[in-house]
């Protein structure tokens, strides 16, 4: 039954198409950047080689807690392009991450972009506030909406405070979840430890994906070119996707004019 009435109010496709084509095209660009320092054509795989290494040179604990602190509030950073390759940088034998580390410094960014969102954007800023700010030009550039708030709000109103925790696996409603919890001034000993516990778990599967990418390295590597070109499809399907929305919600709004 908690599965049927989740579905109910499941985002929109494109959000979990994102989740999943994100850490993919990175882990990506990590494997073959991986390949190239050790191979003599390092020229004609520069670019992935720079993405390898920059994540590399930058990714540390406290870049880790930042990028996850944002995930958490209301910036367009997916947790999808923080912790996989980070997980993938603690895996390799030259790396200088710890993987239970890695976890345990995403989760406490999570908790505190979800205490920022609970606090200033829930409680202090209020319902109001937040919804006409979601609809606004800014809000619009950092893919909020009043819609994606009122799926949170409607979640979390169905199932309290359990909310805080599922949410964390629901692409969209993760980045909200808050917000709703901070409208109704939820316990925040309680919103706290389901955020932690959620975001932690969220954090392993994320974890566990750049984990298993590193041990494939050689298969990605076998088939770079094939996996390289498929990935450009689908990039190239979602900008399609992307625009063609646009433009029939534009003629839309034109109309009802």
């Amino acid at each position: 039954m908690l599965y049927m009435n989740i579905k109910l109010v499941k985002p929109k496709i494109h959000s979990a198409v994102l989740q999943y084509i994100l850490p993919l095209l990175f882990l990506f660009l990590f494997a073959i950047g991986a390949k190239a320092q050790s191979t003599e054509n390092i020229e004609k795989t520069s670019l992935f080689s720079k993405v390898e290494t920059w994540y590399a040179d930058n990714m540390n604990y406290g870049t880790i807690t930042v990028l996850m602190a944002a995930e958490s509030s209301i910036f367009p950073v997916p947790s999808e392009l923080v912790v996989p390759p980070a997980a993938y940088i603690a895996s390799r034998d030259d790396g200088h991450l710890n993987i239970f580390l890695v976890i345990l410094f995403a989760t406490i960014g999570a908790l505190i972009g979800a205490t920022v969102n609970y606090f200033v954007l829930g409680m202090w800023l209020g319902r109001s506030v937040i919804y006409k700010f979601a609809d606004s030009r800014v809000g619009r550039m950092l893919l909020l909406s009043s819609e994606k708030l009122k799926k949170s709000e409607e979640f979390f109103n169905k199932y309290g405070k359990l909310s805080t925790f599922i949410g964390r696996f629901i692409p969209v409603i993760r980045h909200f979840i808050s917000i709703p919890a901070g409208f109704s001034k939820m316990n925040y000993p309680a919103f706290a430890i389901f955020t932690f516990i959620g975001a932690g778990l969220w954090n392993c599967i994320l974890a566990l994906l750049g984990y298993m990418a590193h041990g494939q390295q050689d298969t990605i590597n076998r088939y770079s070119h094939e996996i390289g070109y498929g990935l450009l499809v689908l990039v190239a399907l979602l900008v399609i996707y992307f625009v063609v929305r646009y433009i029939i919600r534009k003629k839309k709004k034109q109309m009802s004019v």
